[in-house]
Protein backbone atom coordinates (compact mmCIF):
# COMPACT_ATOMS: atom_id res chain seq x y z
CA UNK A 1 0.00 0.00 0.00
CA UNK A 2 1.06 3.47 -0.80
CA UNK A 3 2.50 5.87 1.69
CA UNK A 4 -0.81 7.89 1.14
CA UNK A 5 -3.41 5.66 2.01
CA UNK A 6 -1.51 4.25 4.48
CA UNK A 7 -1.16 7.34 6.15
CA UNK A 8 -5.49 8.02 5.91
CA UNK A 9 -6.66 3.91 6.91
CA UNK A 10 -4.19 4.53 9.83
CA UNK A 11 -6.24 7.78 10.68
CA UNK A 12 -9.45 5.75 10.40
CA UNK A 13 -8.48 2.95 12.44
CA UNK A 14 -7.31 5.77 15.69
CA UNK A 15 -11.38 7.36 15.05
CA UNK A 16 -12.56 4.29 15.18
CA UNK A 17 -10.22 2.67 18.03
CA UNK A 18 -10.02 5.87 20.25
CA UNK A 19 -12.98 7.94 19.00
CA UNK A 20 -15.10 9.15 21.65
CA UNK A 21 -18.95 9.31 20.79
CA UNK A 22 -20.40 13.22 20.11
CA UNK A 23 -23.24 14.34 19.10
CA UNK A 24 -23.32 17.21 15.95
CA UNK A 25 -25.21 20.20 14.38
CA UNK A 26 -26.64 18.04 11.64
CA UNK A 27 -28.39 15.40 14.41
CA UNK A 28 -26.44 12.34 12.81
CA UNK A 29 -23.98 11.52 15.31
CA UNK A 30 -20.35 11.31 15.39
CA UNK A 31 -17.15 9.52 16.61
CA UNK A 32 -14.48 11.80 17.10
CA UNK A 33 -11.00 12.79 18.00
CA UNK A 34 -9.01 16.35 18.52
CA UNK A 35 -5.77 16.61 17.20
CA UNK A 36 -4.31 14.56 14.67
CA UNK A 37 -1.53 15.01 11.72
CA UNK A 38 -0.47 13.62 8.03
CA UNK A 39 2.67 14.69 6.19
CA UNK A 40 2.35 13.47 2.32
CA UNK A 41 5.37 13.64 0.48
CA UNK A 42 4.21 15.18 -3.17
CA UNK A 43 8.08 13.42 -4.36
CA UNK A 44 6.65 9.90 -4.38
CA UNK A 45 3.32 10.38 -6.08
CA UNK A 46 0.00 12.60 -6.31
CA UNK A 47 -2.06 11.70 -2.65
CA UNK A 48 -5.59 10.26 -4.57
CA UNK A 49 -6.72 8.12 -2.54
CA UNK A 50 -6.21 4.10 -4.07
CA UNK A 51 -8.50 2.32 -1.62
CA UNK A 52 -11.70 3.71 -3.04
CA UNK A 53 -12.30 5.77 -5.99
CA UNK A 54 -11.88 9.90 -5.60
CA UNK A 55 -13.27 11.54 -8.14
CA UNK A 56 -10.67 13.78 -9.72
CA UNK A 57 -13.08 16.05 -11.53
CA UNK A 58 -14.98 17.03 -8.88
CA UNK A 59 -12.07 17.99 -6.27
CA UNK A 60 -9.93 19.77 -9.17
CA UNK A 61 -13.19 21.76 -10.60
CA UNK A 62 -14.06 22.86 -7.11
CA UNK A 63 -10.04 24.02 -6.94
CA UNK A 64 -10.60 26.01 -9.85
CA UNK A 65 -13.62 27.61 -8.37
CA UNK A 66 -12.04 28.65 -5.27
CA UNK A 67 -8.76 29.78 -7.06
CA UNK A 68 -11.08 32.01 -9.09
CA UNK A 69 -13.26 33.49 -6.39
CA UNK A 70 -16.39 32.07 -7.38
CA UNK A 71 -18.70 31.29 -5.05
CA UNK A 72 -21.94 30.21 -6.86
CA UNK A 73 -22.51 26.49 -7.71
CA UNK A 74 -23.62 27.55 -10.78
CA UNK A 75 -19.81 26.79 -12.46
CA UNK A 76 -19.52 23.86 -10.24
CA UNK A 77 -23.47 22.86 -12.04
CA UNK A 78 -21.49 23.08 -15.51
CA UNK A 79 -19.11 20.50 -14.71
CA UNK A 80 -21.84 18.67 -13.12
CA UNK A 81 -19.86 19.00 -10.00
CA UNK A 82 -22.67 18.39 -7.32
CA UNK A 83 -20.74 18.27 -3.92
CA UNK A 84 -22.44 21.67 -2.93
CA UNK A 85 -25.38 21.41 -3.51
CA UNK A 86 -27.24 20.69 -0.34
CA UNK A 87 -26.18 24.12 1.23
CA UNK A 88 -27.88 26.05 -1.95
CA UNK A 89 -30.72 23.75 -1.44
CA UNK A 90 -31.34 24.21 2.06
CA UNK A 91 -31.62 28.12 0.80
CA UNK A 92 -33.69 27.63 -1.10
CA UNK A 93 -36.40 25.31 0.32
CA UNK A 94 -36.14 27.47 3.40
CA UNK A 95 -36.94 30.90 1.48
CA UNK A 96 -40.35 32.53 1.55
CA UNK A 97 -40.53 31.71 -2.42
CA UNK A 98 -40.43 28.01 -1.68
CA UNK A 99 -44.08 26.16 -2.83
CA UNK A 100 -43.01 22.75 -3.35
CA UNK A 101 -43.18 19.68 -0.78
CA UNK A 102 -41.87 19.86 3.07
CA UNK A 103 -38.01 19.46 2.55
CA UNK A 104 -36.99 19.93 6.52
CA UNK A 105 -34.06 17.72 7.57
CA UNK A 106 -34.29 16.43 3.65
CA UNK A 107 -31.14 14.68 4.26
CA UNK A 108 -31.64 12.41 6.98
CA UNK A 109 -35.30 11.78 6.29
CA UNK A 110 -34.10 11.05 2.46
CA UNK A 111 -31.61 7.66 3.75
CA UNK A 112 -34.35 6.56 5.92
CA UNK A 113 -37.86 7.15 3.49
CA UNK A 114 -37.80 5.96 -0.01
CA UNK A 115 -40.94 7.31 -0.85
CA UNK A 116 -39.67 11.15 0.28
CA UNK A 117 -36.06 10.13 -1.27
CA UNK A 118 -37.78 10.04 -4.67
CA UNK A 119 -39.86 13.59 -3.97
CA UNK A 120 -36.14 14.82 -2.78
CA UNK A 121 -34.45 14.07 -6.29
CA UNK A 122 -37.05 15.30 -7.96
CA UNK A 123 -36.77 18.75 -6.26
CA UNK A 124 -33.05 18.75 -6.11
CA UNK A 125 -32.77 18.05 -10.45
CA UNK A 126 -35.84 20.82 -10.57
CA UNK A 127 -33.65 22.88 -8.50
CA UNK A 128 -30.17 22.48 -10.23
CA UNK A 129 -31.98 22.77 -13.52
CA UNK A 130 -33.40 25.98 -12.55
CA UNK A 131 -29.66 27.31 -11.58
CA UNK A 132 -28.42 26.62 -14.71
CA UNK A 133 -31.69 27.88 -16.69
CA UNK A 134 -32.57 31.29 -14.89
CA UNK A 135 -30.09 33.90 -14.30
CA UNK A 136 -31.83 35.87 -11.51
CA UNK A 137 -32.61 32.46 -9.79
CA UNK A 138 -28.71 31.10 -9.73
CA UNK A 139 -27.68 34.58 -8.84
CA UNK A 140 -30.15 34.40 -5.71
CA UNK A 141 -29.76 31.19 -4.43
CA UNK A 142 -27.00 29.62 -6.45
CA UNK A 143 -24.54 31.70 -4.14
CA UNK A 144 -23.21 30.43 -1.12
CA UNK A 145 -22.16 33.61 0.46
CA UNK A 146 -18.72 34.77 1.17
CA UNK A 147 -17.34 31.01 1.04
CA UNK A 148 -13.52 29.56 0.21
CA UNK A 149 -13.32 31.51 -2.99
CA UNK A 150 -14.38 34.99 -1.53
CA UNK A 151 -11.97 35.01 1.61
CA UNK A 152 -9.33 33.38 -0.96
CA UNK A 153 -9.48 35.98 -3.20
CA UNK A 154 -11.29 39.15 -1.74
CA UNK A 155 -11.29 39.28 1.88
CA UNK A 156 -13.12 42.22 3.31
CA UNK A 157 -11.28 43.59 5.91
CA UNK A 158 -12.99 45.89 8.63
CA UNK A 159 -12.32 48.98 6.50
CA UNK A 160 -13.89 47.69 3.70
CA UNK A 161 -10.80 46.98 1.76
CA UNK A 162 -10.67 44.06 -0.29
CA UNK A 163 -7.34 41.62 -0.23
CA UNK A 164 -6.44 39.27 -2.91
CA UNK A 165 -4.99 37.04 -0.45
CA UNK A 166 -3.75 33.97 -2.77
CA UNK A 167 -2.29 36.64 -4.92
CA UNK A 168 -0.17 38.07 -2.00
CA UNK A 169 1.15 34.85 -1.11
CA UNK A 170 2.63 33.67 -4.44
CA UNK A 171 3.95 37.26 -4.57
CA UNK A 172 5.74 37.04 -0.98
CA UNK A 173 7.33 33.77 -2.02
CA UNK A 174 8.79 34.85 -4.81
CA UNK A 175 9.97 37.79 -2.91
CA UNK A 176 10.67 36.91 0.66
CA UNK A 177 10.64 33.03 0.52
CA UNK A 178 12.21 32.72 3.86
CA UNK A 179 9.35 34.76 5.15
CA UNK A 180 6.87 32.90 7.86
CA UNK A 181 4.20 34.55 6.79
CA UNK A 182 2.93 32.90 3.86
CA UNK A 183 -0.45 32.60 4.86
CA UNK A 184 -4.04 32.35 3.63
CA UNK A 185 -7.11 32.21 5.69
CA UNK A 186 -10.68 31.33 5.23
CA UNK A 187 -11.64 31.87 8.56
CA UNK A 188 -12.82 35.57 8.63
CA UNK A 189 -14.95 35.85 12.17
CA UNK A 190 -16.92 38.93 10.69
CA UNK A 191 -18.57 36.95 7.85
CA UNK A 192 -18.96 33.13 9.36
CA UNK A 193 -23.04 34.44 9.45
CA UNK A 194 -22.55 34.77 5.38
CA UNK A 195 -21.47 31.84 4.64
CA UNK A 196 -23.36 28.52 3.68
CA UNK A 197 -21.23 26.24 5.61
CA UNK A 198 -18.43 27.74 8.06
CA UNK A 199 -15.16 27.06 6.48
CA UNK A 200 -13.41 23.78 7.36
CA UNK A 201 -10.31 23.91 5.91
CA UNK A 202 -9.54 27.05 7.24
CA UNK A 203 -6.36 28.32 7.18
CA UNK A 204 -3.10 27.23 5.34
CA UNK A 205 0.55 28.06 5.15
CA UNK A 206 3.95 28.02 2.77
CA UNK A 207 6.98 26.77 3.52
CA UNK A 208 9.87 27.98 1.31
CA UNK A 209 13.54 25.55 1.26
CA UNK A 210 16.24 24.59 -0.85
CA UNK A 211 13.79 25.55 -3.76
CA UNK A 212 10.66 22.82 -2.59
CA UNK A 213 7.56 24.21 -1.63
CA UNK A 214 5.68 22.43 1.37
CA UNK A 215 2.10 23.36 2.36
CA UNK A 216 0.59 22.88 5.90
CA UNK A 217 -3.23 23.00 6.38
CA UNK A 218 -5.10 23.68 9.74
CA UNK A 219 -8.95 22.05 9.06
CA UNK A 220 -10.85 22.19 11.85
CA UNK A 221 -13.33 19.93 11.52
CA UNK A 222 -12.99 16.89 9.24
CA UNK A 223 -15.51 14.80 8.04
CA UNK A 224 -13.20 11.59 7.86
CA UNK A 225 -14.78 9.11 5.27
CA UNK A 226 -16.59 11.88 2.82
CA UNK A 227 -14.62 15.17 2.66
CA UNK A 228 -10.28 14.58 3.65
CA UNK A 229 -9.88 12.36 0.74
CA UNK A 230 -11.19 15.34 -1.27
CA UNK A 231 -9.16 17.79 1.02
CA UNK A 232 -6.12 15.79 0.57
CA UNK A 233 -5.91 16.09 -2.97
CA UNK A 234 -7.64 19.56 -3.30
CA UNK A 235 -4.13 21.07 -1.09
CA UNK A 236 -2.03 18.62 -3.07
CA UNK A 237 -2.91 19.85 -6.38
CA UNK A 238 -2.93 23.45 -4.83
CA UNK A 239 0.61 23.19 -3.29
CA UNK A 240 1.57 21.50 -7.08
CA UNK A 241 0.14 24.62 -8.58
CA UNK A 242 1.55 27.53 -6.26
CA UNK A 243 5.13 25.18 -6.65
CA UNK A 244 5.12 25.98 -10.54
CA UNK A 245 3.82 29.36 -10.39
CA UNK A 246 6.86 30.12 -8.33
CA UNK A 247 9.29 27.88 -10.11
CA UNK A 248 9.58 26.07 -7.02
CA UNK A 249 9.56 22.05 -6.52
CA UNK A 250 6.73 20.65 -4.53
CA UNK A 251 7.60 19.01 -1.35
CA UNK A 252 5.53 18.49 1.84
CA UNK A 253 1.58 18.93 1.86
CA UNK A 254 1.36 18.30 6.17
CA UNK A 255 -2.54 17.55 7.10
CA UNK A 256 -3.36 18.97 10.62
CA UNK A 257 -7.10 18.48 11.84
CA UNK A 258 -8.67 19.58 14.67
CA UNK A 259 -11.93 17.65 15.01
CA UNK A 260 -11.93 14.88 12.97
CA UNK A 261 -14.41 12.67 12.81
CA UNK A 262 -17.03 9.38 11.01
CA UNK A 263 -20.39 10.02 10.65
CA UNK A 264 -22.43 7.11 12.41
CA UNK A 265 -23.67 6.12 9.12
CA UNK A 266 -20.68 6.07 7.78
CA UNK A 267 -19.22 3.03 10.22
CA UNK A 268 -19.83 -0.05 7.37
CA UNK A 269 -18.33 2.43 4.71
CA UNK A 270 -15.08 3.11 6.62
CA UNK A 271 -15.01 -0.88 7.66
CA UNK A 272 -15.23 -1.43 3.68
CA UNK A 273 -12.14 0.90 2.70
CA UNK A 274 -10.42 -0.42 5.49
CA UNK A 275 -10.69 -3.94 3.74
CA UNK A 276 -8.97 -3.22 0.87
CA UNK A 277 -5.12 -3.19 -0.23
CA UNK A 278 -4.07 0.09 -2.15
CA UNK A 279 -2.30 0.34 -5.64
CA UNK A 280 0.55 2.66 -6.67
CA UNK A 281 -0.19 6.31 -6.14
CA UNK A 282 -0.77 8.28 -9.40
CA UNK A 283 0.94 11.15 -11.16
CA UNK A 284 -0.66 14.82 -11.79
CA UNK A 285 0.15 16.67 -15.05
CA UNK A 286 -0.82 20.27 -15.66
CA UNK A 287 -1.31 20.81 -19.80
CA UNK A 288 -0.53 24.43 -20.35
CA UNK A 289 1.97 27.64 -19.85
CA UNK A 290 -0.88 29.02 -18.19
CA UNK A 291 -0.62 31.20 -14.59
CA UNK A 292 -2.77 28.95 -12.11
CA UNK A 293 -5.19 31.94 -11.89
CA UNK A 294 -6.33 31.84 -15.44
CA UNK A 295 -6.42 27.89 -15.52
CA UNK A 296 -9.22 25.83 -16.36
CA UNK A 297 -10.04 21.89 -15.19
CA UNK A 298 -9.57 20.87 -19.21
CA UNK A 299 -5.63 21.97 -18.46
CA UNK A 300 -5.21 19.06 -15.32
CA UNK A 301 -4.64 15.48 -15.67
CA UNK A 302 -4.52 12.69 -13.40
CA UNK A 303 -2.09 9.94 -14.71
CA UNK A 304 -2.24 5.76 -13.97
CA UNK A 305 -4.99 6.05 -11.53
CA UNK A 306 -5.36 2.70 -10.58
CA UNK A 307 -8.28 2.26 -7.70
CA UNK A 308 -11.45 0.38 -6.17
CA UNK A 309 -14.58 1.30 -6.89
CA UNK A 310 -16.17 3.92 -5.57
CA UNK A 311 -17.98 3.67 -2.04
CA UNK A 312 -21.51 5.62 -1.57
CA UNK A 313 -22.24 7.31 1.75
CA UNK A 314 -24.50 10.38 2.69
CA UNK A 315 -23.48 13.46 3.18
CA UNK A 316 -24.60 15.16 6.64
CA UNK A 317 -26.21 18.55 5.77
Amino acid sequence: MNHFDRAYHGLLEKILNEGEYKDDRTGTGTYSIFGHQMRFDLREGFPLLTTKKVLFKMLATELVWFIRGDTNIRFLLGYNNNIWNEWAFKKWVESDEYEGPDMTDFGNRAQQDPSFNTVYKGEMESFKKRILEDDAFAEKYGDLGNVYGRQWRAWEGPDGAFTDQLKNVVHSINNTPDSRRHIVTAWNPSEIDSMALPPCHAFFQFYVNDGKLSLQLYQRSADVFLGVPFNIASYALLLHLVARECNLEPADFVHTFGDAHIYTNHLDAVKTQLSREGYKAPEIRVNSDKSMFDLDYEDLEIVDYECHPYIKAPIAV
